[in-house]
C-alpha cells in the first residue's frame, strides 16, 4: 500500500490551556471540544470558521452529542445536559461525592447511548497528582450511574470495537492501552488486558478513537504525535507527528469522516517552549490518512 501524503494544518489557533474531547457534529458541520481549566465548551463551524463557546462553573472535561438535542458534558464531578441555545446546564448525576479534590476527565458515548467517563484527582501540575483516586463510570439513558472500577490515576481515552464486543480504555499513567470484553446489552465490562504498551518516546497515552478498519488512534501527551495501533496484534502501524508536544485527543470528522482533528494543550509549557510552538493549544486537522472514522454515538437519555 502506498502511503498517501499526510497534511497537517492548524485550523483554529485557539490557545487552549488544555483542549480535549474533540467530537464531530455532522448536523452543523462543526467540531465540538472543551478547554478543561478554562471551563469552556467550544463549537467550531468548519464552514464559517467561527467559534461559539459556553462557559460553565467548573472544569469541563468532555462533551458529547445528545439524541434529544443539545449536548451532554462532564463538568466537575457531574454528568450534565447542556442547552446550547440558552447556555443552560442541568445536572443529571453526580459522582465521587466523597472525593472533594476529584474531577471528571475524558468521556465518550457507547454504541447503546450510555455516557462513559472517568475521574481523577485534580493535578498540581500536568500529570502530577495524587494517584489511584479515580474511577470509571457510565451514565445510563435513564440517568442512573454505574461504577465499573476504581484505583484509576488519570482516566483517559476510550472507544468500542466495530463489532461492539470490546471496550478499549486508557489509564494514562499505566502507559498502556487496555481492552475489556464488553456486553452491549448490559454495558458490563470484564477480562481486562493490555493490548499496547507505549514506548518511551511516545510518552503519555491520552485521548483515543477508532477508525473504520477497527484500528486505534492514540494521542500521545508530551509526545507530539498520534499513533495508529492494531489492537489484535499489539503492533504500532503508523506515527503522525505534530508541531506541538502536548497532543491530547483525536477524532475523525469532516466529509465522510475522512479528516482527523487533534486537540492539544499549553498548560505546563514554559515561555521558551511556547515561542518554539506558537500553535500550542490550537486545533489541528490531519488529511490524507487514507482511512476514515465512524460517527460519534449520541447519548440516549
Amino acid at each position: 500500500m502506498i502511503m498517501s501524503s499526510v497534511k497537517i494544518e492548524c485550523v483554529l489557533p485557539e490557545n487552549c490551556r488544555c483542549g480535549e474531547s474533540p467530537v464531530w457534529e455532522e448536523a452543523s458541520n462543526s467540531l465540538l471540544f472543551v478547554d478543561i481549566p478554562a471551563k469552556k465548551v467550544c463549537r467550531w463551524d468548519s464552514l464559517s470558521k467561527g467559534v461559539q463557546q459556553v462557559t460553565v462553573d467548573a472544569p469541563v472535561s468532555s462533551v458529547a452529542l445528545r439524541q434529544s438535542g443539545g449536548y451532554v458534558a462532564t463538568i466537575g464531578t457531574k454528568f450534565c445536559a447542556l442547552n446550547w441555545e440558552d447556555q443552560s446546564v442541568a445536572v443529571l448525576a453526580t459522582v465521587d461525592k466523597d472525593k472533594k479534590n476529584n474531577r471528571f476527565n475524558d468521556g465518550k458515548v457507547d454504541p447503546a447511548g450510555r455516557y462513559f467517563a472517568g475521574t481523577m484527582a485534580e493535578e498540581t501540575a500536568p500529570a502530577v497528582l495524587e494517584r489511584h483516586q479515580g474511577s470509571l463510570y457510565s451514565l445510563f439513558p435513564d440517568h442512573h450511574v454505574e461504577k465499573y472500577f476504581d484505583q484509576v490515576d488519570i482516566s483517559n481515552g476510550l472507544d468500542w470495537s466495530l463489532d461492539h464486543k470490546i471496550f478499549y480504555y486508557i489509564d494514562s499513567l499505566s502507559y498502556s492501552v487496555d481492552a475489556f470484553d464488553y456486553d452491549l446489552q448490559t454495558g458490563k465490562i470484564s477480562n481486562r488486558r493490555s493490548v499496547y504498551k507505549l514506548e518511551k518516546e511516545e510518552q503519555i497515552p491520552d485521548g483515543m478513537c477508532i477508525d473504520a478498519e477497527g484500528k486505534l488512534w492514540v494521542a500521545c501527551y508530551n509526545g507530539g504525535r498520534v499513533i495508529r495501533l492494531d489492537p489484535e496484534t499489539g503492533k504500532r502501524l503508523q506515527t503522525v507527528k505534530l508541531p506541538v508536544d502536548k497532543t491530547t485527543s483525536c477524532c475523525f470528522g469532516g466529509k465522510d469522516y475522512s479528516e482527523m482533528y487533534v486537540t492539544c494543550a499549553r498548560d505546563g509549557m514554559d515561555v521558551e517552549k511556547l515561542l518554539q510552538q506558537p500553535q500550542a493549544g490550537g486545533i489541528f486537522k490531519i488529511t490524507g490518512l487514507g482511512v476514515k472514522g465512524i460517527p460519534p454515538y449520541p447519548y440516549a437519555g
